[in-house]
């Protein structure tokens, strides 16, 4: 988990959206809690931790409380996760909340949102309060109960809940966890 100055967070710069009928702005989701969820369809942590965890957050919240997205961040296998790939993906996991694929950057492996939070890779987790600020971004699989304890927090405007935790999520190439970007 990274933890900085209060800042707000950069707004996500997206190629395609999926499950919403128009692009979704972070300025338009103020006043609610939002979740990112960043990922890659060949991402092991993703689709045994984070997907998952995002869908039942989807099913628990109230949308005018806690706004779930999806983030589509390609930093590898470029060919292999495109469009008409995550589409199939989307459909043969049943995800229903917003997906967002970021927008590739040029000259550049890593897309251009991923660029903007440094993300370490995937799966990360984004949590921004109902003013827009960036509260907690972390790598790895994040237990349920971290994520409640959080968002519950966030909920109730409880900045002191947003201590550095002394679990340690493992960089490196892909595991169990997650894929990293290997910087």
């Amino acid at each position: 988990m990274t933890l900085g100055p209060l800042t707000q967070a950069p707004e996500l710069v997206i190629s395609a959206w999926y499950n919403s009928k128009k692009p979704i702005a972070l300025e338009q989701l103020r006043g609610k809690v939002v979740a990112i969820y960043c990922f890659q369809m060949l991402c092991p942590g993703c689709i045994s931790h984070s997907l998952p965890q995002a869908k039942k957050l989807h099913q628990y919240f109230s949308h005018e409380d806690v706004s779930i997205l999806g983030l589509h961040s390609v930093f590898e296998h470029h060919q292999v996760m495109n469009n008409q790939a995550l589409e199939a993906f989307i459909g043969e996991y049943r995800l229903s909340f917003p997906i967002a694929v970021d927008k590739p950057a040029v000259k550049n492996p890593i897309p251009e949102t991923m660029q903007r939070y440094q993300l370490e890779g995937t799966p990360s987790l984004l949590l921004i309060d109902r003013y827009g600020y960036l509260r907690v971004e972390a790598f790895g699989a994040i237990s349920d109960l971290q994520v409640g304890h959080w968002l519950g927090s966030l909920l109730s405007f409880n900045p002191d809940a947003f201590q550095e935790s002394s679990e340690d999520n493992a960089i490196g190439s892909c595991n169990d966890d997650g894929c990293s970007i290997g910087q």
